[in-house]
């Protein structure tokens, strides 16, 4: 059996028990908040982690890409949710998604796109695509207030419409990331509902259906008191975990799944060079917010070590106490922790599964927005 000290680096690990133990814990907060679980998909962009997320659920995911949405339908997961809003130019390829056999929802906050879907979508009445209207719950991404009179206009707009079916509202409390402490991120998961639930309501008073009511961040899923009103969240970095995470106390430092695997190239009196840089870690500075001397990621194994410089494939690793990074030499392999997974994924094409130093299984991953395949040509 291959072991970690065979594979080429940098690479992504994936530990399978902690993402079975963190499918579980999130399955099991979804039933003890009486809603569905939705993963959402968005970080880990595979389907063997896709069938472990969705097990022992309705099997429904959340995908940021409309690339993601054709992969997942390929390998049968078709009830999707395109929980990004919808621009005029992927209204074609939703479309073909849902003629070939996907149930998909897509999203708008825009009183103009949804009259262009309409008018796309005519024709196709016998695989609709599903609406849902984006709320703001706080986060100033996207969406329109719960209280709004753009929510009822875009409801009224799309229901009963050929095509298009009026699914319900959606919304995401991004805000929650930003949270100091775990009566913030409650508070905020009460806001997040609350946003919805209004929305919703508002809606039926018209006489009309909101069957979805769908919500969801790994902070708020985690902490929310309770979600009366809500059938759906959306959590999905807790398949991970990263150092972000502990940081807002929505896993356990033991819990995270998911460590780059590097190589020493260069070992010095007061610090280490690897062959891990920003492409292999992200440059993403999150976690900082909770441990200022975290740096890029903190490595396994030697206490109060971090990555503090990352150039594109060197990252330079110092200590606290310089004296933990004497007996490591040119050639050894360390493990880093990421502050944010999604972007430490991103780089990468897939994951080596692991158990301790073995190495399971090798899952591949969807990346990118567009899948291109080059094709041979002729020497003139």
């Amino acid at each position: 059996m291959t072991t970690t000290s065979e594979i080429p680096t940098p690479a992504l690990l994936l530990d399978r028990a902690k993402l079975e133990s963190n499918a579980a814990f999130m399955t099991g907060r979804a039933k003890q908040l009486g809603v569905q679980l939705r993963p959402h998909m968005k970080t880990a962009k595979s389907v063997d982690v896709a069938r472990i997320a969705t097990a022992g659920n309705f099997g429904g995911i959340t995908v940021s890409t409309l690339a993601e949405a054709r992969y997942f339908m390929k390998a049968g997961l078709r009830d999707i949710t395109y929980a990004v809003g919808l621009a005029p130019s992927k209204i074609d390829e939703a479309l073909s998604l849902a003629s070939l056999g996907a149930d998909l929802n897509v999203l708008t906050d825009n009183i103009e796109l949804a009259r262009y879907l309409i008018s796309r979508a005519a024709g196709q009445s016998d695989s609709p695509l599903s609406l849902l209207i984006e709320i703001d719950c706080g986060d100033r991404r996207g969406g329109v207030a719960p209280d709004s009179a753009a929510l009822l206009e875009i409801a009224r707009l799309v229901n009963g419409r050929a095509g298009v079916l009026f699914a319900g509202v959606l919304t995401h409390a991004g805000h929650s990331y930003a949270c100091s402490s775990v009566n913030e991120i409650a508070q905020v998961a009460e806001d997040e509902r609350a946003a919805a639930v209004l929305a919703a309501q508002r809606i039926r008073d018209l006489g009309m259906a909101c069957d979805t009511v769908s919500v969801g961040s790994t902070p708020t899923a985690t902490h929310a008191r309770h979600l009366d009103g809500v059938t759906e969240m959306r959590p999905g970095v807790y398949m991970f975990g990263d150092l972000d995470q502990v940081g807002l106390e929505s896993l356990p430092d033991d819990r995270i799944a998911v460590s780059v695997l590097a190589s020493v190239i260069g070992a010095y009196p007061d610090r280490l060079i690897v062959d891990a840089g920003g492409l292999a870690l992200s440059k993403d500075t999150s976690a900082q917010r909770h441990n200022p001397n975290i740096g890029y990621g903190r490595v396994v194994g030697l206490r109060g070590a971090s990555v503090v410089k990352a150039n594109q494939e060197h990252g330079i690793i110092m200590a606290e106490d310089p004296g933990v990074l004497r007996d490591v030499k040119v050639g050894d392999r360390v493990r880093i922790v990421p502050n944010h997974v999604c972007m430490t994924a991103a780089a990468h094409p897939g994951y080596y599964v692991v158990n301790g130093t073995k190495v399971l299984d090798r899952w591949p991953r969807i990346n990118g927005w567009e899948q291109w395949t080059v094709a041979t040509r002729k020497a003139k």
